[in-house]
């Protein structure tokens, strides 16, 4: 623990950077719901705040060498004390700062995307919402506070999805998220419980010390990671708890942008990197991270092969692009992984914003009907929009190419070639679905008559091009400051985390596979005369399986109609009419009929009670006189 006085700078900046959105959520809740443009400057006021407070930290701690810890005390007893309060290391400080410089880009381009909007300042009000939760979710010294904020952002993001709640499919779509999340959040909950009951305490410090794995049995400390994992699952949407993030984007682009691309998606990813000591402890773990990661991001690839829904074909790259991040620290490489989160949280909300500047001026989510209608004479996003394809592709110069590599290099240093071989298989299946979209856009089939062409769809709002031109120079550039970004994360991570030397091949063989899926890409929906048909569309089974999202929602359709509907919900029901029910409603029955007997007894019949009586006295008065 670090004296409060030598580091009050630092407190202050985590309490500027933390609590600043939520008092703009307060004051739009509260006072400004009836003026927008308020709305909007205290909510972008305050993320501007959080932002300059999360690059001072940044720049201050720069050459951290431990954590740094400011709590106070909570609640507690006897002997045991639950603190709150701020824990900043290079893993929380590099997230602090990927997060409030995305929720601001976002906050500034929604001034145009959301402009005339009816709901404009409760928009802005629960981006701030947001934007608190998340914020303090990355400092949170203990897991328990974390998981606080962790739901918190759970409510934010359903109430984001479902903005438009005029819209029947917004509103499921913001159910949908919700109940899946938190199938995955009780899971975490109980490996909370399980942490605390093995050693103790919350605190992150503790739980990823060395020692804690003498403190605790193998397997307790297996099946607490594995529910914790499961919350991983569930708020990263990694299979088989993915199908909420494509429907999640019924809510608007900007959403899409901040919540299922760039920060909300990510906390999973965030939290095993946070927790990334205790959970390397059990080889089992990260064996079934390594397989969940794995198989999360080759069925979101296939999924992503066949939609023409440019936002949901961003949001099956996501998932996919989620469980390579997975994969990397599965591998043993924190560094890998958290690379390449920060380095997506830039390309893919690049890649949201662009196509939301689409939507914005034609009205339509479909990639080829965009392309039908002219969308490429809109040149700057549809610029921006081919620099976030090479990124998420995996090509130099860009920053994906970098990130994606170290991953590589993590997988190779593995003794089983099988997952290096599916990152590879993912890689090529990335090019060909990202640059799939690029040509459905920028090289249509038979494109529409321009004669009636709108005048606005010659340029973008200054407003909505800022975020595109700052992003495109973020995912051009970032990927040079690798060796930079390693050095500062040294300070969280040990030098055992890199055991892997640089293999000359592999950067040459990933990038080659990512110009063969582009070039197949480009000869089945680019070149002159091009069916405009993927190869996936010549086997009808596989198409159907791939659109259909590979059954899984049928399966979720079927557990609930058959298991929950009918068999838990029906054996509930049973229940309580026949032994509940049944068991109260025939002791009532029993008292009413006891109770009518004895009311025989009085039935208020005068003229046999006087018989009665008279008998007695006549039997007493015979035998007092007899005897």
């Amino acid at each position: 623990m670090i004296d409060l006085i030598a580091i009050s700078p630092d407190l202050m900046a985590a309490v500027s950077a933390t609590l600043t959105p939520f008092a703009a959520f307060f004051l739009i809740i509260i006072f400004f719901r009836a003026r927008p443009k308020v709305s909007a400057a205290l909510s972008i006021g305050a993320i501007g705040v959080a932002f300059i407070s999360a690059v001072f930290l940044l720049i201050r701690h720069w050459e951290i060498t431990g954590p740094i810890v400011m709590t106070g005390r909570w609640m507690g007893t006897k002997g045991f004390t639950l603190p709150f309060g701020f824990f900043l290391d290079p893993v929380s400080l590099l997230m602090l700062t990927v997060v409030t410089a995305i929720c601001l880009l976002v906050q500034i381009y929604s001034l145009g995307y959301m402009a005339g909007d009816s709901g404009f300042s409760r928009y802005y009000a629960e981006m701030s919402l947001f934007a608190w939760a998340m914020t303090s979710l990355t400092v949170s010294p203990t897991l328990l506070q974390l998981y606080i904020f962790w739901e918190l952002v759970g409510l934010s993001s359903y109430l984001l999805i479902g903005f438009w709640f005029e819209k029947f499919s917004a509103t499921q779509a913001g159910k949908k998220a919700f109940v899946m999340t938190r199938a995955g959040d009780v899971a975490f909950f109980l490996g909370i419980l399980l942490v605390f009951y093995g050693l103790g305490s919350l605190n992150f410090t503790d739980i990823n010390a060395p020692e804690s794995a003498a403190r605790m049995p193998p397997l307790l400390l297996t099946v607490s990671a594995l529910l914790i994992f499961c919350g991983i699952i569930g708020k990263s949407a990694q299979f088989p708890l993915m199908t909420w993030l494509p429907d999640a984007m019924e809510g608007p682009t900007p959403v899409s942008a901040l919540l299922h691309s760039a920060t909300m998606v990510a906390a999973g990813v965030f939290l095993m990197a946070r927790l990334f000591p205790y959970f390397s402890q059990s080889e089992t773990v990260m064996t079934i991270c390594m397989s969940v990661g794995c198989i999360s991001m080759l069925l979101a690839a296939t999924m992503a092969m066949v939609s023409r829904d440019i936002k949901q074909v961003w949001a099956y790259s996501t998932i996919s692009q989620l469980g390579l991040m997975i994969m990397g620290l599965a591998a043993g490489d924190r560094f890998s992984g958290l690379f390449h989160l920060t380095t997506h949280a830039g390309f893919k909300a690049l890649l949201f914003l662009c196509s939301g500047v689409f939507i914005h001026a034609f009205g339509t989510n479909d990639a080829q009907t965009l392309g039908k209608k002219h969308c490429r004479r809109m040149k700057l996003p549809m610029i921006c929009l081919v620099i976030g394809v090479m990124a998420l592709s995996g090509l130099p110069p860009f920053s994906g190419f970098f990130s994606k590599e170290s991953i590589m290099t993590a997988l190779a240093g593995l003794n089983n070639p099988i997952w290096l071989a599916a990152a590879l298989v993912g890689v090529f299946l990335t090019a060909y679905y990202a640059f799939r979209l690029v040509f459905l856009m920028l090289l249509p089939d038979k494109p529409e008559e321009t004669a009636n062409e709108a005048p606005h769809l010659h340029g973008v709002a200054g407003v909505m091009a800022l975020p595109l031109i700052i992003l495109a120079g973020v995912t051009v550039g970032m990927g040079f400051f690798d060796t930079d970004l390693a050095g500062f994360l040294r300070g969280a991570v040990t030098p055992s985390d890199y055991p892997f030397s640089h293999s000359p091949w592999l950067p040459i063989t990933a990038m080659g596979l990512a110009v063969m899926g582009g070039l197949l890409s480009w000869v089945e929906f680019g070149r002159s005369g091009a069916a405009r048909k993927g190869f996936v569309a010549r086997v009808p089974a596989l198409l159907n399986l791939f659109q259909n999202r590979w059954y899984l929602d049928h399966l979720y359709r079927f557990l609930v109609d058959r298991v929950i509907d009918r068999g838990i919900s029906r054996f509930c029901a049973q229940n309580d009419q026949r032994v509940i029910d049944g068991v109260i409603d025939g002791f009532a029955e029993e008292t009413v009929s006891a109770g009518r007997r004895v009311s025989m007894l009085h039935a208020g019949m005068i003229q046999h009670r006087i018989v009665v009586t008279f008998a007695i006295v006549v039997f007493l008065a015979l035998y007092f006189f007899l005897s």
